[in-house]
Formats: C-alpha cells, sequence, structure tokens
C-alpha cells in the first residue's frame, strides 16, 4: 500500500502529469507487486520560486525535476527499492519524457501499524 506525493514545477500539461502517476503505478505493479487499484498518488505543482532543485550528488538537473516520496510498508528490502528506482527512471523516460537525472526518489518505511486506509480502523496493525 504505497502513498506517493509528487512535487514539481507548475506549468505541465495534464497529459504530462497523468504519464507520470501511469508510469509510478506501473513501475509500483512490477517492482513492489502492489494489487490492481493500489493507487494512492498526489501531485503538487509549484510555481518556480517555490520549487527549488539543486545538482548535489554530481546529478545535472534541469527544471523538469521531479521529487517523488514513496511512504510504504517498513518490509521492503533494498533489492526492492533498487529495482523500483531504475523502473521508474526508464518508465518516465519513455513517457512523458523526463530525463532521468531529474527523476528525484525518496522512500520513507512506515511500520503496519502507523496507517489507517478508511474507517477510522489500522487494518494491518
Amino acid at each position: 500500500m504505497p502513498l506517493l506525493h509528487i512535487s514539481m514545477r507548475a506549468g505541465k500539461p495534464a497529459a504530462y502529469r497523468q504519464a507520470i502517476l501511469d508510469g509510478l503505478y506501473r513501475a509500483m505493479r512490477e517492482a513492489f507487486d502492489v494489487p490492481e487499484g493500489d493507487e494512492f498518488m498526489t501531485i503538487s505543482e509549484l510555481e518556480p520560486a517555490n520549487f527549488r532543485c539543486g545538482n548535489a550528488y554530481g546529478v545535472k538537473r534541469s527544471e523538469d525535476a521531479v521529487l517523488i516520496q514513496i511512504t510504504v510498508f517498513a518490509t521492503r528490502p533494498a533489492e526492492q527499492k533498487m529495482a523500483l528506482y531504475r523502473r521508474i527512471a526508464e518508465l518516465l523516460g519513455e513517457n512523458p519524457g523526463i530525463r532521468p537525472e531529474d527523476v528525484f526518489v525518496n522512500v520513507l518505511n512506515a511500520p503496519p501499524e502507523n496507517w489507517s486506509v478508511g474507517h477510522g480502523l489500522a487494518q494491518f496493525a
């Protein structure tokens, strides 16, 4: 049950944003084996004055950089996360055409009891 939040500069068309969501969902289905319909994603578009993405760690980023934060159960092994990072960069490169240098991914681990997916219950505790 990944929860995704994507931050990017404002100004891209709806089809571009939809391609990001579609690519992320596909990558998670393939690398994390999430079930069909397990889609919990938001995109925040920020004005340039409210979005800064530097070139640290030897990566030359452009104005098209996207910051992707994924919260998951604290059960995913490192190998699975590495596969996810690769697949996200591949798919977003194919559509909507984001350079791999502009794909910044952060995975946050949360224990199952930290999740309530409805009805005020901790379904996974």
